[in-house]
């Protein structure tokens, strides 16, 4: 029960609750859903759309219904014999507004707050400024600017007996110890009751008593007046209550900033560049307890099944966090009912890895939510023989890079320059401090210190590294190498004796052996009139006498372990920043590379890379999840299987982006303010034509003026997004409106109604001609992710197409009737096959779906248990076909795909996404010995093809489906 057989991932929000989904679930069992998958279901931000942004860990979201509805909504779960799992975020809270008491804490009475420790916070910022202060970075403008406006305000809460400043939505207290300068020239009696006090914990539960009296007194007509009167003088409306104002809040535990000085001053940990989430110290154990407690009293009472852990990377020891929450987790399984102690508990972290990264094992996960088998597919739908000419094409036209790897790198200076300075200074400092510790290394500079550690982030070609015991294991010295290769290139040679040291003090071997101190060699390395060879020889031959030399005090263990850890919880946020948020909207070779998780710089992966990948899940983490779908994608799932079919035709799009451009010319927007001339500029304009391409509905006809406005609706929210994550002309720090608007223009203006004999022609037409390549390569990815070693996971609605686009869009609301009623039909007409005549519906797609979880329902061994074999292909179109096996004792699954299909479907007049069976020819899969000369049954078709000896030849195997899951015995009679 707690390993799941499939998943189908909820988004739930005040529109969407748990009532909501609970009318879903007999829907969910249809399908053969075995797991809902939810969203976070603990207290998030008022209106919150997706839940990560949470303020209270204890209580499960009223917004959502509350406990009581997880309740109601689980009982209909277990009727059916389904389980749930849940998100949860430990790595950060929502800190905008007021609605978080433990960010209120911490303001109010800063380091010695009860939860002052629960945040990552710097309380030793070098700033004085900031020393022993929270930079609160969420003013519209210039602090002087709207303190002088007036929007700064002083105000008494009435019912809680608490002074307060306001800011539209956002509140922050005042501290208790000011309660005496603000009341002394009104109302002395009460300023008597907050003299003295301090921010020691002792002292609080007094402020706590004054503030009771302080709220009888309001209630009195003297109080109110002699408060209101108190207030007033602390009014931005003129000088001298505005410069009280000002001094009140100078007093505070915290600094009231214009949201730009986050990026360079902020001094806690943020989630990414959000200064509305902050870092969470869970690997702290109190603070672990505090915020599990609810996820765990909910599993214990049989509430929930499993975990899903976002943004593991984040944390400051993942591994540890991990091992830690699996051991409470099998702790208390033993006190949940018994009905449900029963396997083992499902627990998968959203991990981004890149190629050749493993899991690692000592984790004691299930394996990882899926992004790695998006990437794996996704590649695998793309034909290599495009990625030479696309790039080239895409150079030409746009003027970039053809090479990625050139945007990645631009990307990574500019968010560590722009959006993440303030997290490089911290990183810099930890190491500052450890160089402070022994004399051989205390002349190592701040600003050296900090250029090393940016060429190191810069090049970092993985998320982050684990060190254990301060050092790096085999894994992360083999991606920590690369970085530190090609920082050695960039940086001058007098750094290079300080990136050595570096790379020691960053878990590197030996890193804590004493050395001996050679002041003269030393002063010889670093002397920047030498010559340049001599100095990369002399840092050569130093290394060894500069290695890590801290063991000489206790502090600097922990140094370096923050060292360590402050380095890792940078390299992730500039990787997730800088590749997906700013690259992936600059490079356009194809965009349905440009996903998270993937590499837009690896652009296909061979059917062998595929099945290897596939062989290690199952031999390493069996029941890791396989998504094709997430809510926080980029592009939908069907709308990247479309783009991917470009990659077949490399010229022939190249000549319709071409011939779009020329066509749309007269649509371009003139800025003469903009050096760059027009608006939306060429590589704008090719990303835009891609979109269109790959999101235009199959049953979109232009004539429908209703249905294309709402598309270049969203298209344009899409626009928007991807031209400011791009940050090239405009950017969520100092927006063009402008440009933007002049963008959105462009885009209308080529989908108006009276471009039909234009544009608005030739766009469906093209997607006519790539839909049935999209459509089969959305068959195969589906059906691969169903049939794969692993837990396929469904994304809400994307049973039927999916052609969304990045969030908010990917979490529209779902039409879970429609979706019904089409099951119920396609399991009254028969399999699969009989849709694909209406294949534009997406009907076809749901029957895939169904049929094969009703396979892994009925043969749950095979899928849970089975081996993954590879099958040969051979033949003419050996190429165009992936074939695998299922294995366990003697029952055996084949699944087979179609593949890199347009050139085989050019000579179809048949209009179905279907290679003529004449056209595969000789083309075979290679069966086990065991299958040989036996009639399989395709659970997707009435097909039931029989072998030739151990070749089974594809113009019998997908005559009826251009995908087959094959079996033995054929689906049972219900």
């Amino acid at each position: 029960m707690t390993v799941p057989r499939s998943t189908l991932r909820l988004q739930l929000h005040k529109d969407f609750t748990f009532d909501d989904a609970a009318r879903q679930v007999d829907y969910m069992a249809a399908l053969g859903i075995s797991h809902a998958y939810l969203s976070p279901v603990t207290t998030a931000t008022s209106g919150s759309t997706h839940g990560y942004d949470t303020v209270d860990y204890t209580r499960v979201n009223p917004e959502l219904g509350g406990e009581e509805g997880l309740r109601r909504f689980v009982e209909k779960l277990r009727a059916h014999e389904m389980g749930v799992i849940v998100d949860v975020v430990p790595n950060h809270m929502g800190v905008g507004g007021s609605e978080n008491l433990w960010w209120m804490d911490i303001l109010e009475w800063g380091r010695h707050a009860a939860h002052a420790r629960y945040f990552d916070v710097d309380w030793h910022s070098p700033d004085p400024a900031l020393r022993g202060k929270v930079l609160a970075p969420f003013l519209g403008a210039a602090y002087g600017e709207e303190l002088q406006g007036g929007k700064i305000k002083l105000v008494f809460d009435a019912d809680a007996g608490r002074f307060k400043i306001e800011y539209y939505a956002h509140t922050f207290p005042v501290s208790p110890l000011d309660y005496t300068s603000v009341l002394q020239d009104h109302a002395p009696e009460m300023a008597r009751r907050f003299t003295g006090l301090s921010t020691q914990p002792g002292d609080q539960p007094r402020a706590d008593e004054a503030r009771a009296a302080l709220k009888e007194f309001a209630a009195t007509i003297e109080g109110k007046q002699a408060i209101d009167t108190a207030v007033q003088a602390h009014s931005g409306d003129n000088p001298v209550g505005r410069d009280r104002l000002h001094r009140l809040l100078e007093r505070q535990h915290y600094r009231l900033a214009w949201w730009r000085t986050a990026a360079d001053e902020v001094n806690w940990r943020r989630f990414f560049d959000v200064s509305t989430l902050g870092g969470m110290r869970v690997e702290r154990p109190e603070v672990f307890e505090a915020s599990h407690a609810l996820i765990f009293r909910l599993f214990t009472e049989g509430l929930i099944d499993g975990v899903r852990i976002d943004h593991v990377d984040g944390l400051a020891e993942p591994r540890e966090y991990c091992q830690r929450l699996r051991s409470r987790l099998e702790e208390l399984a033993e006190y949940r009912p018994e009905n449900l102690q029963n396997g083992r508990t499902y627990f998968v972290i959203e991990k981004i890895l890149a190629r050749g990264e493993p899991v690692r094992d000592d984790w004691r996960i299930d394996g990882t939510t899926g992004y790695d088998f998006m990437n794996d597919v996704g590649a695998l739908l793309h034909d290599p023989r495009g990625a030479e000419p696309l790039a080239e094409s895409w150079a030409e036209l746009s003027g970039r890079s053809a090479d990625f790897a050139v945007e990645a790198e631009a990307a990574r200076r500019k968010i560590l320059s722009e959006n993440l300075s303030a997290e490089l200074d911290r990183a810099a400092r930890a190491l500052q401090r450890i160089a402070r510790d022994t004399p051989v290394t205390r002349d190592f500079t701040y600003s050296s210190l900090r250029r090393v550690v940016a060429e190191l982030v810069v090049h970092f070609p993985v998320y982050r590294i684990y060190p254990v015991g301060g050092q790096r294991s085999e894994d992360d010295e083999r991606f920590f190498s690369q970085a530190y290769e090609a920082a050695k290139a960039a940086l001058a040679p007098a750094d290079l004796a300080i990136l050595d040291q570096v790379a020691q003090w960053l878990g590197g071997l030996g890193g804590d052996e004493a050395v001996e101190e050679k002041p003269r060699e030393r002063e010889r390395l670093l002397d920047r009139g030498k010559d340049r060879e001599r100095d990369r020889q002399a840092a050569n031959g130093q290394n060894q006498n500069l290695q890590a030399n801290s063991a000489g005090s206790n502090s600097s263990g922990s140094h370096r372990r923050n060292a360590q850890t402050l380095f890792s919880q940078l390299t992730s946020p500039v990787a997730a920043k800088a590749i997906e948020d700013t690259a992936c909207y600059r490079y356009g070779r194809l965009i349905s590379r440009n996903e998270v998780g993937a590499d837009p710089g690896e652009f296909s992966l061979s059917v062998d890379a595929f099945h290897a990948g596939n062989l290690e899940r199952a031999k390493r983490f069996p029941n890791a999840m396989l998504a094709t779908a997430t809510h926080d994608h980029k592009r939908g799932e069907d709308v990247r299987a479309r783009i991917a079919g470009l990659s077949e035709i490399p010229g022939e799009w190249a000549a319709t982006l071409r011939s779009w451009s020329t066509l749309n010319t007269p649509h371009r927007r003139v800025l003469k303010s903009d050096e760059h001339g027009w608006a939306p500029g060429a590589a704008a304009e090719a990303m835009l034509y891609q979109t269109l391409v790959g999101c235009w509905p199959p049953t979109l006809s232009p004539d429908d003026q209703a249905g294309v406005k709402e598309l270049a609706e969203r298209v344009s929210a899409w626009q928007l997004k991807a031209l400011r994550e791009a940050k090239l002309r405009t950017g969520w720090f100092a927006p063009d409106e402008a440009y933007e608007n002049a963008c959105r223009d462009f885009l209308f203006d080529i989908l108006a109604p009276q471009r039909r004999d234009g544009f608005l022609g030739e766009l469906p037409a093209f997607v006519e001609r790539v839909s049935r390549t999209g459509a089969i390569n959305s068959f195969q990815q589906t059906l691969l992710r169903l049939t794969s070693p692993g837990v396929p996971d469904l994304y809400q609605g994307t049973e039927l197409w999916d052609f969304s686009l990045v969030d908010p869009d990917n979490r529209r609301p779902v039409d879970f009737e429609q979706r019904r009623a089409w099951l119920s039909e396609g399991e009254a007409e028969g399999a699969p096959s009989e849709q694909l005549k209406n294949w534009r519906d997406g009907r076809v797609k749901l029957g895939i779906v169904r049929r094969s979880l009703a396979l892994r329902a009925h043969a749950h061994s095979l899928f849970e248990q089975g081996a993954y074999v590879p099958l040969k292909v051979e033949g003419a179109h050996a190429d165009s076909v992936i074939a695998f096996a299922r294995h366990v004792g003697s029952a055996y699954a084949v699944v087979i795909a179609t593949r890199l299909a347009d050139s085989l479907l050019a000579e179809n007049d048949t209009g179905l996404p279907l290679v003529d069976a004449a056209h595969w020819g000789d083309t075979a899969v290679v069966l086990p010995e065991a299958l040989a000369s036996r009639a399989l049954f395709d659970w997707l078709s009435p097909n039931a093809p029989k072998s030739d000896g151990q070749r089974l030849f594809m113009r019998d195997a997908l005559v009826a489906m251009p995908v087959a899951l094959l079996m033995e015995e054929g689906v049972p009679r219900v």
